[in-house]
């Protein structure tokens, strides 16, 4: 379990501007560079750290660019707050499908829970922090049970959680940048994080939300960025935005 003020914190590091105050960048010490496989990961930890919650931070970047390295000033702003943070590389396109790069993120999660408390770090106390390509990758990983004792979901700026209902939007043919990377249709369904269709309980494309309410989820907190134009599908409700605005404003309360 992780409690509210530390959630809220967790929260208010993904909504960072990208000229973050320059005090934050200067507490960020050098992280420690691991392999767990596939990718490496960067640890981030205070002098003394031990039990400190963790944020696993998964980058973006269109699912074929970024690095472990774009992080901004998150580490030093939630080391500052008693945090760990740890960010991950995963293998990109066309290296790697998304099917692929999602089970490098399960295997970096697993890897980071089994090994985290020799850094400082409660492997129970794991918040899983994603934006754009890494937002869509915490959500599908989360929902679908591939982050075993995940305290909390922070997934910032995505428009892929329904695929399906994505092209559907754009007039029946995926814009390039998803065209790129979900090429296959056949396998929309399975890279969706939404709900899959048939679960007693939840109708097609149900708020994800209601979802994890009734299975006694990690808590979730949800941005989602659409641009000028771009879709609200069916299963993109407002109950999200709701979530989002509430629970960001409470973030900023927190951090004052």
């Amino acid at each position: 379990m992780i409690d509210r003020r530390h959630f809220l914190l967790a929260s208010a590091a993904a909504m960072l501007p990208t000229a973050a105050p320059a005090a934050w960048r200067l507490r960020q010490p050098a992280p420690r560079t691991l392999d767990y496989g596939p990718a490496k990961l960067d640890i981030y930890a205070r002098d003394g750290a031990k039990g400190d919650p963790v944020v696993f931070f998964i980058h973006g970047g269109a699912w074929r660019l970024g690095s472990r390295d774009n992080v901004n000033a998150k580490p030093g702003f939630l080391l500052a707050r008693g945090f760990l943070f740890v960010s991950i590389d995963y293998r990109m396109l066309p290296q790697a499908d998304v099917a692929t790069q999602a089970s490098d993120v399960k295997k970096a999660y697993g890897y980071v829970r089994a090994n985290i408390a020799a850094y400082g770090g409660d492997p129970d106390r794991i918040v899983v922090m994603g934006h754009s390509a890494g937002c869509h990758f915490a959500a599908l990983t989360g929902f679908r049970g591939g982050l075993p004792g995940v305290a909390a979901l922070v997934l910032d700026d995505t428009e892929a959680y329904d695929i399906e209902a994505l092209a559907k939007a754009q007039g029946g043919k995926l814009r390039p940048i998803y065209a790129q990377a979900f090429s296959d249709p056949g396998q929309w369904r399975a890279l969706s994080p939404r709900p899959i269709s048939g679960r007693p309980g939840i109708r097609p494309c149900s708020s994800p939300i209601r979802t994890l309410r009734s299975a006694r989820p990690p808590r979730v907190i949800w941005r989602i960025g659409y641009g000028q134009g771009a879709p609200r599908s069916r299963c993109s409700t407002a109950a999200p935005i709701r979530t989002w605005r509430s629970t960001a404003a409470s973030a900023r309360t927190a951090t004052r």
